[in-house]
């Protein structure tokens, strides 16, 4: 099986899925949740189990002066509601109003403030953290490959593998909040940077094979001991990400609706680590060992490095 040689196929396709999302995300952004914009989630069952229209509920919202309110229904008797920064004292008031309104009982289920300022530090904080994580990648790869001839490269290109996730995992988010309604919130910067994690980790494995094989088959091109290390992990990547995505995929079907946004984050990102891995990071190193870029005009010199 020879992967590097077909590796501008393998860049094609990142591509092809990257793109819309980047479009998407430019176009639509993303519909940030109370962890990063401030605001109140209020989050209530009612004992009658019919759920008035959400209309209505934005409309009492609106006679309590709570503006923007925003209403997702769960199950038969439950409502999400979003709004502006509200307090304990007009928590209370509302939840009065909606048994006098609705002649029911309202039990609360959930009730979450964060003030702007705190919603702007989690923001802030996000973006630190995946730079300071690419950063110390960088920093860690290198210092481990520090025997290995141009170890810095196998930092930046595992960086490059993870970058390849991010951009794929908050395209389709982006996409997936558009037409699903879904919202960013902190639970999906946490599957975020599982996500780097995992692919990271894949990433290692796979320029460790490479170290091992640069010392054993000295008289053969990067190129051919690159691919033969590729093959080797390939089984062992699959056959290790599988069992995550099984069982991902159990908790997306079956775990319930208040994971299910987290879980579907996870699965993307999980693949896109093992694609990103095999299929990126190890054919970026050849790139760079054959500084490709000063022949993607001249058709047969490239021929003659796919060829190989």
């Amino acid at each position: 099986m020879n992967i590097i040689k077909h590796r501008y196929l393998f860049f094609l396709i990142s591509l092809i899925i990257i793109i819309p999302g980047i479009a998407g995300l430019i176009a639509w952004g993303f519909p940030l949740a109370i962890d990063f914009t401030g605001g109140s989630i209020l989050e209530v069952s009612l004992a009658s189990g019919v759920q008035p229209p959400t209309e209505e509920v934005i409309a009492l919202y609106d006679s309590m002066g709570v503006k923007d309110a925003q209403v997702q229904t769960t199950g038969s008797d439950g409502l999400i509601i979003r709004s502006e920064h509200i307090d304990e004292v007009k928590k209370d008031e509302i939840v009065a109003a909606m048994k006098t309104a609705y002649a029911t009982d309202v039990t609360i289920d959930r009730f979450d403030t964060v003030g702007p300022t705190v919603g702007a530090e989690v923001a802030t904080g996000a973006v630190y953290a995946v730079i300071a994580a690419a950063i110390a990648i960088i920093l860690y790869i290198t210092f481990a490959f520090r025997g290995v001839e141009h170890a810095f490269r196998y930092g930046i290109a595992a960086v490059v593998a993870m970058l390849h996730d991010v951009l794929v995992v908050c395209g389709i988010e982006a996409l997936l909040a558009h037409f699903l309604g879904w919202e960013v919130d902190s639970l999906f910067l946490t599957a975020l940077l599982t996500v780097i994690g995992f692919s990271v980790h894949d990433t290692i494995v796979v320029f460790d094979r490479i170290r091992e094989n640069s010392r054993l088959y000295r008289r053969i091109g990067y190129a051919e001991v690159v691919n033969h290390s590729t093959v080797q992990t390939l089984a062992r990547s699959i056959n290790t990400q599988l069992t995550v995505l099984l069982c991902l995929l159990a908790l997306a079907m079956f775990g319930g609706v208040t994971i299910r946004h987290f879980v579907v984050i996870l699965l993307i990102g999980v693949f896109s680590g093992t694609y990103s891995s095999m299929f990126n990071a190890a054919p970026f190193l050849v790139v760079w060992e054959n500084r490709e870029w000063k022949y993607w005009f001249n058709k047969e010199k490239m021929q003659e490095l796919l060829g190989k």
